[in-house]
């Protein structure tokens, strides 16, 4: 049985006041929404059950999301029960919603952040500077030297360049050598971009050394959607290589950076995080001293599961195909541009479900009704704005809502406001209590 969020986190902490009336942010002045104490079925409910009582509002049939901080606190648990000596720092980049922000910055959790936005909102939480890898391996000017006024120290690097920039600007950071792996079986490989092969090492350190530069550690990643476990192993092998070079020059390393790439509660088959946990907690115990810090950049692992997105149907359209079966475009009010844009830049694959249908409530039943192929689209103008391309439903209408889980990672963060359409809003709620 998960535990309770404790008091301290949901209770006192700003911005957590769960089952209640909004509250002020101490930090700022806006409103904090109201965290329910509610599954997920009955918050989506609830909500389209409020449609009915404001017949008139305005735009209350935009889409919206659910978000399951109890979801998030469970994926903390589970992290520090197979991984406790890694500490994860939350890749915000993947969801930055204030609210999963919070919680985790009030568990104690670090942050991984890419950008002078990314760290202004997670120092304005009152995270210390010590709690932050600013882990972008190539960074403009300004943004390191807005880092040194913030003494968020601790920076990623992985070219001679970067190294000469960050002498000029802030030479008493702490850097952490981010070191190519094999990220050929991930969805995404960010070795396309960032890592420096380990034939560079040696000129990498030795260039740090000319310069008085103070590396103190190393970092990998793995690529996004890792699809094979020992890829972390071999990764944590390569580290270990260099560790020992940069040894042999006189640095003294102190951290390992395990990166990202690790799977949310979402994935039930093939790589899973149980799996990855396998490999990875037992390759840094064998190859890194207890006295050695070891770090994580989790993000999808957080939040993937974390978030449910129900989108209303605002349009459909029957396509005949002479004597056989028609089939029909349904088309919804968030798409590609919005909060699918994970489709093209995530490779995700988006199962829709039916929430409502006909007035009647229908979220997690299975329903005993002839399916029709079908393809679902955004809302706006342009043809790329397809979620499904093919899938199989009941007949639906006009009015009736579809839901897609698992849609925490990758989608809040990139969505835009093109052809004017707004970004899904969040119902927050609590699973854990």
């Amino acid at each position: 049985m998960i535990p309770q969020l404790e008091t301290a986190v949901f209770g006192q902490q700003p911005g957590f006041n769960i089952g209640g009336p909004p509250i002020k942010d101490t930090i700022g002045d806006t409103n904090v929404p109201m965290i329910h104490n509610l599954s997920v079925h009955d918050t989506a409910k609830q909500k389209l059950d409020s449609h009915s009582r404001v017949k008139w509002e305005t735009d209350q049939e935009n889409a919206f999301f659910v978000a399951n901080l109890g979801e998030v606190y469970r994926q903390h648990i589970r992290w520090n029960s197979l991984l406790p000596r890694i500490e994860p720092h939350f890749a915000i980049k993947s969801n930055p919603d204030p609210m999963v922000a919070k919680l985790l910055a009030s568990l104690g959790v670090g942050f991984d952040c890419a950008s002078k936005a990314e760290i202004q909102q997670v120092l304005d939480m009152g995270v210390e500077p010590s709690r932050i890898i600013y882990a972008n391996p190539c960074k403009q000017a300004s943004y390191i030297r807005y880092v040194a006024q913030q003494n968020v120290a601790k920076m990623t690097f992985d070219n001679a360049e970067e190294l000469h920039k960050i002498k000029m600007i802030y030479p008493n950071a702490e850097l952490v050598l981010r070191i190519l792996t094999d990220d050929s079986k991930s969805d995404c490989q960010l070795g396309l971009k960032f890592g420096a092969p380990l034939e560079t090492v040696d000129h990498l350190l030795r260039t740090a050394k000319e310069l008085s530069l103070n590396v103190i550690g190393v970092s990998f990643h793995v690529g996004s959607g890792c699809h094979d476990e020992n890829a972390f192993a071999d990764a944590v092998l390569r580290a270990r290589t260099v560790f020992d070079q940069a040894e042999a020059l006189g640095f003294h390393f102190t951290l390992l950076d395990v990166g990202g790439g690790f799977p949310g509660a979402d994935i039930k088959d093939g790589i899973t995080f149980e799996k990855v946990a396998a490999v990875l907690g037992p390759a840094v115990d064998e190859l890194f001293s207890p006295d050695i810090r070891v770090i994580a950049e989790p993000g999808r692992y957080y939040v993937a599961s974390a978030f449910t997105l129900c989108t209303h149907i605002i349009g459909r359209r029957t396509v005949m195909k002479g004597s056989e079966d028609p089939s029909y475009m349904y088309y919804v009010n968030d798409g590609m541009y919005g909060a699918f844009n994970c489709i093209l830049f995530d490779h995700q694959v988006v199962v829709p479900h039916v929430l409502s249908k006909n007035g009647r409530y229908v979220y997690g039943q299975k329903l005993n009704e002839t399916e029709y192929e079908c393809s679902i689209w955004g809302p706006t103008c342009d043809s790329i704005d397809c979620l499904n391309k093919s899938t199989r439903l009941p007949l639906l209408e006009e009015g009736d809502w579809l839901y897609y889980e698992n849609m925490g990672a990758y989608t809040i963060c990139a969505a835009s406001q093109f052809n004017g359409f707004q970004k899904s809003k969040v119902i927050y709620t609590n699973t854990s209590c």
